[in-house]
């Protein structure tokens, strides 16, 4: 896979051993141009760093995705600085495990407002971009909780997000085929990331990756990877697809 001259956003990328950084520095490797973005302005400098000891090519962008006025005014400095946008990953988001009875209407709303609100602001912002180049790829993360209602994390809240960010891309990739612009989606399981770690005692874990066919947890790298085949040119035939990386633990 080769992403030279090509232009690359990937939101909610600053995390340590998040999926996000990590899709970053295999964009990076393979010659993108990256903007990582992200609401932490610490840890954005500090991937951003730790991205280019690579001698690669990734810069830094304060974004929060519930802002839609701020995600099309940064879009536009983004193809202004950068003359195009080739691949979008919309992997921000948040998750909160909890119960259905004790949602409130300001944690539903936080949910959607960063996994499925977020989501649809970067793709709408994009897109006009991508349609006048004839070319755009765009993956957006959902999760097993959109699948099979709810895993380890996720309350119901979390689950109908995630099932809705999997719909809005499909039917949005059947308006863009046409125009070369390829939009899929990647439901990962269990990944092992700096955020399940503190939340798991060791017993609970050892629990889980016993209950996953490949008997392991997931890692960033498995889903970065995979992000990578679906934003790359050699995936020109392959939209509106949901791609489960889970180890075995759903398998469709």
């Amino acid at each position: 896979m080769n992403f030279e001259n090509q232009v690359a956003l990937v939101t909610g990328a600053a995390s340590k051993r998040g999926i996000g950084r990590e899709i970053s520095r295999q964009l990076v490797k393979r010659g993108a141009k990256v903007i990582i973005s992200d609401i932490d302005e610490n840890m954005l400098n500090d991937a951003v760093e730790d991205i280019n000891q690579e001698k690669g090519s990734a810069h830094g962008l304060l974004l929060d995705v519930t802002n839609q006025d701020q995600v099309n005014e940064k879009m536009k400095e983004i193809v202004n600085d950068h003359g195009k946008i080739d691949i979008l990953i919309n992997n921000a988001g948040i998750t909160r495990p909890t119960r259905v009875l004790d949602i409130s209407k300001e944690e539903w709303d936080l949910i959607f407002n960063v996994n499925v609100n977020g989501t649809f602001y970067l793709t709408q912002a994009a897109l006009p971009y991508m349609k006048e180049n004839k070319y755009g790829r765009v993956v957006n993360l959902s999760s097993v909780s959109g699948k099979r209602g709810g895993g380890v994390f996720g309350g119901s809240h979390y689950s109908a997000a995630k099932a809705a960010v999997t719909g809005f891309t499909k039917a949005a990739a059947r308006e863009m085929a046409e125009y070369g612009i390829t939009l899929n989606t990647v439901a990962p399981g269990f990944i092992a990331t700096d955020i399940t770690g503190g939340l798991l005692t060791p017993e609970k874990r050892a629990e889980i990756e016993n209950g996953i066919p490949a008997k392991r947890a997931g890692t960033a790298e498995d889903v970065a990877y995979t992000v990578a085949f679906l934003a790359s040119p050699g995936a020109s035939y392959l939209t509106g697809e949901e791609v489960d990386i889970n180890g075995g633990s759903h398998i469709d």
